[in-house]
């Protein structure tokens, strides 16, 4: 398909913090944002491809590496970006891991450490940079959820409680900073075609099943997801706050 994108004059300039951004879907964010003239910074615990990343963007992006089921390296690896880019106008939490696990095998160690992966630190995220838009009188945050929960899909259970939760998370959060005008949404994306997908879960069958339940029988390519979260946090989503916006194509 042919793809002729929306420049938004809204972000350019704009600090952009993202979390999980050297890889997959986070990658074409970063790329997103830079390409629209915004200064990205953006944290992962992949410290090579992250580093290749920042590499192959114009300069005045930062990367800081951190493991984010850690919220002290997650609040220092913010305060890294504050410290090099400024405060930040936008937050997208991105970063989560769709590992596998069957439900008989999981442990409460694992089951914790699936939520410090998936859900955790977005709250803390959310905690970390609120109070500078507040005081700048504004911004927006971005949710990255997942479609596996409406779809009720298996074989992860504790991966699709977490991503159902961050439904929960968006919503009061946007009551809680509306006053603030700060908008808070959730990305709900359906199957994305990213590079470890392909490698890990992807087989014929699979995908042949995957394409027929959508209504739009193609592969979802990850720059999709990062177009609507640059819609959702330009102004012209001025009067979106606390939804749930689907790219899945149709498959629900």
């Amino acid at each position: 398909m042919s793809q002729n994108f929306a420049q938004y004059p809204s972000l350019k300039d704009k600090i952009v913090y993202v979390t999980g951004g050297a890889t997959g879907i986070g990658a074409e964010i970063v790329k997103a944002y830079a390409a629209q003239g915004a200064r990205v910074g953006f944290v992962d615990i992949n410290k090579g491809p992250a580093k290749g990343l920042i590499a192959r963007l114009d300069g005045g992006h930062v990367f800081a590496p951190c493991d984010l089921r850690k919220i002290d390296s997650l609040r220092a690896a913010f305060a890294t970006l504050r410290e090099k880019l400024g405060p930040a106008d936008i937050l997208v939490n991105n970063a989560a891991r769709d590992d596998r696990h069957d439900w008989r095998d999981v442990t409460p160690e694992y089951w914790d450490e699936r939520m410090q992966t998936n859900l955790r630190h977005m709250f803390f995220a959310i905690q970390t940079v609120a109070p500078d838009m507040i005081d700048a009188g504004g911004g927006a945050i971005v949710n990255i959820g997942s479609n596996s929960w409406w779809e009720t899909g298996a074989g992860f259970p504790a991966y699709a409680t977490a991503k159902s939760a961050v439904h929960g998370l968006t919503r009061t959060m946007a009551r809680e900073l509306g006053p603030h005008h700060i908008r808070v949404n959730t990305v709900v994306p359906g199957w994305i075609m990213t590079k470890r997908q392909k490698e890990l879960w992807v087989t014929p069958e699979a995908l042949a099943k995957q394409l027929d339940r959508q209504c739009l029988p193609v592969e979802i390519d990850p720059v999709y997801v990062a177009r609507m979260v640059l819609f959702l946090s330009s102004d012209d989503a001025a009067m979106c706050t606390a939804g749930n916006y689907m790219v899945e194509a149709g498959s629900i």
